[in-house]
């Protein structure tokens, strides 16, 4: 996916229930990957946590299904300019998978992997406390893969690039790491409502 600052999406009209810059995109949901889709079926799916943790661990296909299962039911943001309202997707909070590992009190940041290569960081305050999800449904449906499916990671209050599609695991640091597109220019953190973009928004 190659974007720039000069993308310009659909005429902006205002609207108080969307952050500043976007567009409701109605009932469309954009392809927008930074890699090719994968061949990736559930059963040869797996999500591991690690780095600074007490107790690694890796969940395959059932093993995640057995956790208490959450849903988040609001809107998503893309930093390419559109924003989708009223979304649903079911899946576990990641509060599930963390209390299960747990965290370092020196851990403060978190690289997400794909099983495609890609990465992409978030401050660990940005995915507890009922603020991120692992995910596999979609409007009650099994997650499309152009969207991520089997499973992605959904911080549906950043940017949505943060939500790793593909999710292979994360890697508990007491560091900020550059993602992929962290790497290419944009910002650390991606708030929408702050308009993070880029590096140095």
């Amino acid at each position: 996916m190659n974007v720039t600052r000069g993308f310009t999406g659909r005429p902006r009209v205002h609207n108080p229930g969307l952050p500043p810059g976007q567009y409701d995109a109605g009932e469309d949901w954009p392809v927008l990957s930074a890699e090719v889709t994968p061949d990736l079926a559930p059963a040869d799916w797996s999500f591991r946590i690690d780095g600074l943790v007490e107790r690694p661990h890796t969940w395959d296909w059932e093993s995640a299904h057995a956790l208490p299962a959450s849903a988040y039911d609001g809107d998503i943001h893309c930093v390419t300019g559109w924003s989708k309202f009223g979304v649903r997707f079911g899946g576990v909070s990641l509060d599930a998978f963390l209390a299960v590992v747990r965290p370092h009190v020196s851990a403060t940041h978190v690289l997400a992997s794909s099983h495609t290569g890609y990465t992409a960081n978030l401050p660990l305050t940005d995915l507890t406390g009922g603020r991120a999800w692992i995910v596999w449904e979609y409007d009650g449906k099994p997650l499309p893969s152009e969207h991520g499916g089997p499973a992605r990671l959904v911080v549906p209050h950043l940017y949505f690039w943060k939500s790793a599609k593909w999710i292979a695991g994360l890697t508990l640091l007491d560091h900020d790491e550059p993602g992929f597109w962290e790497r290419n220019g944009y910002h650390e953190r991606g708030n929408p409502w702050q308009e993070q973009r880029y590096s140095g928004d």
